[in-house]
């Protein structure tokens, strides 16, 4: 969000002096060390991909109007864009890995699929954090050993880190794999919505642009989501909304304007359609389910 009315943080990927460019690892001790101030509780928007690993402890994490309790084996995936706070990581212990957009390509599936929080068996868990304890040990040596360094190994492992990780729904099948047709068509899909969501509402137009038809578009999502193309973008256009009635002191009638509709009744009947609410029923409910939670 580019405006003066956000009540979010912008947070940038601005890597450790000698960390590789593209990727870093941590742990949530190191976050805590690094947040004196406990900035990590408010609401922040990141531009790069948190995947966080709950080796022990418990604690509570938030995620687009989404709060999730925080166990061992706890795995969560906070992707670019995403409005999230950690409510209460005082308690968690894990590895924290930070990555670019762009440092693993490949995953647009997986991505889609994946929520922001699920949980892992010990078994599954074990092995998830010595996948991240050789990501650690390569990134290490990388940073701080040039002459054992491998930096071409760091995206080879971190695929292997997330394969490893994520819910069985979320990897990439043999059915759907990266390289195939409905997968490239869905990745540069998603990649025009995010680009022209607040002013482009029409599948066709999106088909039009890409070079595809409608069917084909609907059929790529579906195979990489679960639903359609329109639903897809509906459901973004949604998340946007949202997150501007809940972060900033927009009237209803500028979200309607940063989001392209050409008048507030047009949004109102839209945001209505789709949480059997209006917009400003919705913000008031969930200010007031946030007092609640606080």
């Amino acid at each position: 969000m580019e405006n003066g009315h956000d009540a979010v943080r912008q947070l940038r990927y601005l890597p450790a002096v000698g960390s590789p460019h593209g990727v870093e690892v941590l742990d949530f001790a190191a976050l805590r060390a690094m947040d004196t101030h406990r900035r990590r509780t408010l609401p922040q928007r990141p531009d790069f991909h948190v995947l966080g690993l709950i080796r022990s402890g418990t604690g509570a994490h938030e995620a687009d109007f989404h709060t999730y309790e925080l166990a061992e084996g706890s795995a969560v995936w906070i992707r670019p864009g995403m409005v999230h706070r950690w409510c209460d990581v005082d308690a968690c212990d894990g590895p924290l890995i930070l990555f670019r957009p762009g440092f693993l390509p490949g995953f647009t599936a997986a991505e889609a699929n994946a929520p922001a929080c699920w949980h892992l068996d010990e078994q599954r868990l074990d092995l998830a954090l010595l996948a991240a304890e050789h990501l650690r040990g390569e990134h290490d040596a990388t940073a701080l050993t040039p002459r054992l360094a491998a930096p071409a190994l760091l995206p080879h492992l971190l695929a292997a880190l997330l394969l490893r990780a994520l819910p069985a729904s979320g990897v990439p099948t043999d059915a759907t794999p990266s390289g195939s047709r409905y997968t490239d068509v869905f990745r540069a899909y998603r990649t025009a919505v995010e680009a022209h969501f607040t002013h482009r509402h029409h599948v066709a137009d999106y088909a039009r642009e890409l070079g595809y038809d409608v069917r084909t578009l609907t059929r790529a999502t579906h195979a990489a989501t679960g639903t359609g193309a329109k639903t897809f973008l509906d459901q973004r256009i949604l998340l946007e909304a949202k997150r501007l009635l809940a972060h900033t002191d927009l009237p209803v009638t500028g979200c309607a304007r940063r989001l392209g509709f050409q008048d507030a009744g047009n949004f109102t009947t839209f945001f209505r359609r789709l949480t059997a609410m209006p917009p400003a029923t919705w913000r008031t409910e969930y200010g007031a389910a946030g007092a609640r939670g606080n």
